[in-house]
C-alpha cells in the first residue's frame, strides 16, 4: 500500500524529468529552463485524478495516456513546454482550445485568473467540469463548443492554447488575442505538425515562431 497518497514524491520525479528535458531540448525549443510558477503549478495538480483508475499506474510518467473518445491526455513535459511558451501569469485570462480530461486546464487555473475552456466532444466536456469543480478550481469555466469559434463573448484574452492539430492558423482565434498576447498551437505542416507559437502585434498581425515536431489528435469542427 502507498504511503504517499497524494503521490507528492512521484510528482517530484516527474518534474525532475520535466527539468531534463528542457535541458535536452534548449537547442530546439529556445527554452532552456521550466519557469517557477509552471514548476509549483505542475507540483500541485494531481495528474493521477485526470485518468482512468487502470491508466493511473502510469500518470506520472512523461508519456501521452488514452482518457476514452479517442482522445489524450498529453505528455507531462508538453504541458509543462506548452504551458511556459504560453507566457502567461497571475491576473491573465486565458482560453483554452480542447479541454480533454482537464489537466491542462488545471495547470493553467494554478497560474492564471480565468480560464476559458472549450471541449467539443460532450461526454468529456461534462466529466472534465465535473473533475476540475471537484478538485475546486472556481477560476474556471468549461463548457461543451466548438474550438474553431473561440468564445468571443469573453475575448480578448491574455493568451490562447489549443491542445489539439489544426491544418491551419485559426484566424479567428488570433482576432481574440490581446496584442503582444500568444497562441500555441499544434499546426499541420506536410505530413506532420510542428507545435507553434503566434504573437499577435499591434497592428493585427503575427510573428510566428515554430518550436518543434509534435503529434497531436486532429482537431476538428462541430457539426452545428
Amino acid at each position: 500500500m502507498t504511503q504517499d497518497p497524494d503521490r507528492t514524491a512521484e510528482r517530484e520525479r516527474m518534474v525532475a524529468t520535466i527539468r531534463a528535458l528542457f535541458r535536452h531540448t534548449a537547442d530546439d525549443t529556445g527554452v532552456a529552463a521550466v519557469p517557477h510558477d509552471v514548476i509549483a503549478a505542475l507540483c500541485r495538480v494531481p495528474r493521477h485524478r485526470f485518468v482512468a483508475p487502470e491508466e493511473q499506474v502510469f500518470a506520472y510518467a512523461d508519456t501521452p495516456l488514452p482518457i476514452g473518445n479517442g482522445q489524450t491526455i498529453s505528455q507531462p513535459y508538453m504541458v509543462a513546454l506548452m504551458t511556459t511558451l504560453l507566457d502567461v501569469g497571475a491576473g491573465d485570462r486565458v482560453l483554452e482550445v480542447g479541454t480533454g480530461c482537464g489537466y491542462q486546464t488545471a495547470v493553467l487555473a494554478e497560474l492564471v485568473a480565468e480560464v476559458f475552456s472549450l471541449e467539443l466532444l460532450h461526454p468529456l466536456a461534462e466529466e472534465a467540469a465535473r473533475r476540475l469543480a471537484a478538485l475546486g478550481y472556481r477560476n474556471v469555466e468549461a463548457r461543451q463548443g466548438d474550438g474553431y469559434g473561440g468564445w468571443p463573448e469573453e475575448a480578448p484574452f491574455d493568451g490562447i492554447i489549443v491542445t489539439a492539430g489544426a491544418p491551419r492558423v485559426p484566424m479567428t482565434l488570433v482576432r481574440q488575442l490581446k496584442p503582444g498576447a500568444n497562441l500555441v498551437i499544434p499546426l499541420t505542416r506536410g505530413a506532420g505538425q510542428v507545435l507553434s507559437v503566434l504573437r499577435r502585434k499591434g497592428d493585427g498581425g503575427v510573428d510566428r515562431r515554430d518550436v518543434l515536431p509534435v503529434a497531436f489528435v486532429p482537431m476538428v469542427r462541430g457539426s452545428g
